[in-house]
């Protein structure tokens, strides 16, 4: 997908995924205090993050999850047991992308959960301006979940108004949002 060349077990080549797909990490705070770390710049990965609602959308998110968040998760220690959960993680084009990307979190630390924040309003964030962003909010709705703190994660932050927003509703419920990961910033060009 990415050099055109053949490969037979993956649709990009594992040359590309070493060469291209090497994972930056850039931190940024919402909220004052709340880390949002980011593995590449938006512009590295823009044509491979648009493949969300195509057929191999699914593909492209699971290599993209491997070599950034799989990764993250092996290497990340915690010292209690923390929830990860993915942004509105409902099901476009057969499969959820915030799904595909929490799923790689797994491990001895960090439980993944679905379906736990959704959005009841489904308005299109892309292009528009952070008022008008504030203006329509996502009015998530909460979902039970056994641990306290709590990892959010989504493909792009581009304001940080969503994730602040989640960061919001789980707290109202007792919860601690202590970092979120995302594939990309879009303010890292």
């Amino acid at each position: 997908m990415v050099c055109e060349k053949w490969s037979i077990f993956s649709h990009i080549c594992s040359d590309c995924q070493t060469n291209l797909l090497l994972p930056t990490l850039h931190k940024r705070k919402i909220l004052g205090s709340i880390p949002v770390y980011s593995f590449y710049p938006y512009d590295a990965i823009e044509s491979l993050l648009l493949s969300k609602h195509t057929d191999i959308g699914y593909y492209i998110y699971t290599i993209l999850a491997k070599n950034s968040l799989e990764k993250f998760a092996k290497e990340w220690s915690y010292e209690t047991p923390v929830a990860s959960i993915g942004i509105d993680d409902h099901s476009k084009s057969g499969y959820s992308h915030t799904a595909v990307l929490n799923r790689a979190l797994k491990s001895k630390t960090i439980t993944p959960y679905y379906g736990k924040l959704r959005a009841t309003k489904h308005y299109k964030y892309a292009g528009k301006s952070v008022e008008e962003r504030l203006l329509n909010p996502r009015e998530f709705k909460y979902l039970p979940f056994l641990e306290e703190e709590v990892i959010l994660v989504d493909d792009i932050v581009t304001t940080g108004s969503t994730l602040s927003e989640a960061v919001e509703t789980l707290g109202m419920q007792g919860k601690r949002v202590i970092l979120c990961l995302t594939l990309a910033d879009a303010q890292n060009r």
